[in-house]
């Protein structure tokens, strides 16, 4: 396995995370503590641009030059490794990092703008970050500490049916980074274990997309809704209750849009939906409210989440 580090981390901000769950946010922190991981936040980082850049209103050089300035804040916070917790950031930052590494015309051409723009210290330096050494999602850093994290569980949550989706931009964009397994990813199955859980394991339709496709998800709704229906569908013939997944795009796909789907076609569907860094606060004993951040969730996490018990010592 590649090395993962545990310190000089740029915990790299998500409009998605922020704005929609941002207990994804509290809860990483809250784990990243709990396991001293060296990490900090700048509020000097902007937006990816990953939204946009896929519904066709960002294009890659104005993406690329934004990335370059995101790393130069990296740069300067002397905060070499980015983490992010949203699988599109992930991806996004990787690609910039290769674009200006390997494509001298276009580094060249974003370090004008900064030079045109009196903002020359944001300039890109040839290979200053690596798209393997140093951009990471959280849960590679996870991983790298699943062998901790067994003696820090507060509750037993084994007692649920739980599934994993695993996020298309974080296993099926940078094959050779990818840890865990692209195939039949197994990297989320094995961070539930660590908590004392088991998941179903491989289902019907596990490696399908949730559906959202970005702007799929408002131009070509119907399509869109019909393959999240699929997955859902799928799901609850394997009576999940807790759907463990790594991106807030389906995150957002899967909650926001279940009980929509759930009156169309009939079916009502008995899950909850949670970020593994969500669940592996909840298991560590952090606040439902305050730490993992219930009441951003369009499906109550209460209606699945009741009486937790803790483990028996």
């Amino acid at each position: 396995m590649k090395e993962i580090p545990n310190k000089d981390i740029l915990l790299f901000k998500s409009c998605l995370v922020s704005v929609e769950y941002p207990g994804i946010e509290s809860s990483t922190k809250y784990v990243f503590d709990k396991l001293n991981i060296d990490y900090l936040i700048s509020d000097k980082q902007t937006c990816c641009t990953g939204l946009g850049h896929y519904s066709d209103i960002f294009d890659q050089f104005t993406t690329t030059a934004i990335g370059a300035r995101n790393l130069s804040v990296a740069k300067e916070l002397k905060r070499p490794n980015l983490v992010m917790m949203c699988a599109t950031c992930y991806a996004i930052n990787k690609k910039v990092v290769n674009i200006l590494n390997k494509k001298d015309n276009v580094r060249e051409d974003v370090n004008k703008v900064f030079d045109d723009s009196n903002l020359s210290h944001l300039k890109y330096e040839k290979n200053s970050f690596d798209s393997t050494e140093n951009m990471f999602h959280v849960v590679d850093i996870l991983y790298s500490k699943k062998d901790e994290i067994p003696d820090l569980i507060k509750y037993d949550l084994s007692n649920f049916k739980i599934a994993t989706h695993h996020g298309c931009h974080y296993c099926k964009v940078h094959y050779d980074d990818t840890i865990g397994g692209v195939r039949n990813p197994q990297i989320l199955d094995e961070l539930v274990e660590a908590c004392g859980c088991e998941t179903v394991g491989f289902y019907d339709h596990k490696r399908t997309t949730c559906g959202s496709g970005f702007r799929q998800r408002y131009s070509n709704k119907e399509l869109s809704m019909t393959v999240t229906e699929d997955k859902l569908n799928s799901l609850e013939d394997e009576n999940v209750e807790i759907l463990v997944h790594l991106c807030p795009n389906c995150h957002v796909q899967f909650d926001r849009y279940q009980n929509l789907i759930s009156e169309q076609c009939g079916r009502k569907f008995n899950m909850i939906h949670l970020n593994i860094a969500q669940f592996i606060a909840l298991a560590m004993g952090g606040d439902l409210e305050k730490v993992v951040g219930s009441k951003a969730h369009t499906v109550p996490l209460d209606s699945v989440l009741k009486d937790l018990k803790e483990v028996e010592q």
